[in-house]
């Protein structure tokens, strides 16, 4: 699959049209779980399911703690749709492809995009098992032309050129902080890195990144924060922290204890994540960025 590959439009309508004849009700609500996270899945009452390899178009999840279903069902009272893991740039998908499921969710009618991800603790500050609220990201691969929206413009999807200064939306971010506050939670407020990967990082590499202002690394949810914002969806990222990198005295990460972490974060993660939903309005049409007054 070459690297730049260029979706036709026809892929997403096929795959938007494949769950809209299946779904009982339109989503407002999109949820992508990261590395460790399936478990949240867990969560979401009158569930229906499809793995991956069902809809059209849609990449297969090959890594270990991402079962690649699609989830539909409600959370808090709200029609949700779940991506229960995701594909990665590293395993050989383009960017494209790797963000087609958000580019479905958008003509699905989702307006809000909650997505986590297991990410390694660059701030010293950080400890395993604490949740960063994503508030800016560095994302790496896009500057080097790796971006998700790199061909034709759809001018009725989105923008030729976004503007991502607040791609990380402000009033869920204040909601996400309020719920750790109130069940106290170890958030912080932070930026995501995003690597190419699957390589972990070297000691050199960690030292650079810490220098140029990231507090977590990891290797996805930026292409799909950038495709998400193209389309004019609400975003909130979570990242689980699943260790924590010191260059000085370097343990170099396993993806076991990724998934080991992910073990203490879900439940965190999923207590954040109801607690942002209860405060959200549930009439339709509702600005669902704005919490009840």
């Amino acid at each position: 699959m070459h690297v730049h590959e260029v979706i036709p439009r026809s892929e997403y309508e096929a795959a938007a049209a494949w769950l809209r004849e299946r779904l009982p009700s339109l989503p407002r609500i999109g949820l992508v779980l990261g590395s460790g996270l399936a478990a949240l899945a867990e969560a979401v009452e009158e569930a229906m399911v499809w793995p991956f390899a069902e809809i059209p178009g849609f990449p297969a999840a090959t890594v270990e703690g991402h079962p690649g279903r699609v989830i539909a069902g409600r959370l808090e009272g709200h029609p949700v749709l779940v991506l229960q893991g995701r594909a990665h740039f590293y395993e050989g998908y383009s960017v494209q492809r790797i963000t087609f499921p958000i580019r479905v969710m958008q003509l699905l009618g989702v307006r809000m995009l909650i997505l986590t991800n297991a990410a390694g603790g660059l701030n010293p500050a950080f400890r395993p098992g604490d949740v960063m609220i994503v508030r800016d990201h560095i994302g790496l691969p896009g500057m080097a032309g790796m971006n998700p929206l790199r061909g034709p413009n759809e001018a009725d999807w989105g923008p030729r050129f976004p503007e991502l200064s607040r791609a990380y939306d402000p009033a869920l971010r204040a909601l996400a902080r309020e719920v750790g506050e109130a069940e106290g939670l170890p958030v912080h407020e932070g930026v995501y890195v995003m690597l190419a990967g699957p390589s972990f990082e070297t000691p050199a590499e960690v030292r650079f990144l810490r220098m140029i202002g990231a507090d977590a690394v990891g290797m996805s949810t930026v292409p799909e924060v950038i495709v998400a914002c193209h389309g004019g969806m609400r975003v909130l990222a979570l990242s689980g922290i699943s260790n924590v990198l010191n260059p000085e005295v370097f343990e170099p990460p396993t993806h076991e204890e990724v998934l080991q972490a992910g073990r203490v974060l879900a439940p965190r993660l999923l207590t954040l994540i109801r607690g942002v939903l209860r405060r959200l309005p549930h009439e339709a049409g509702s600005d669902l960025s704005k919490p009840h007054a």
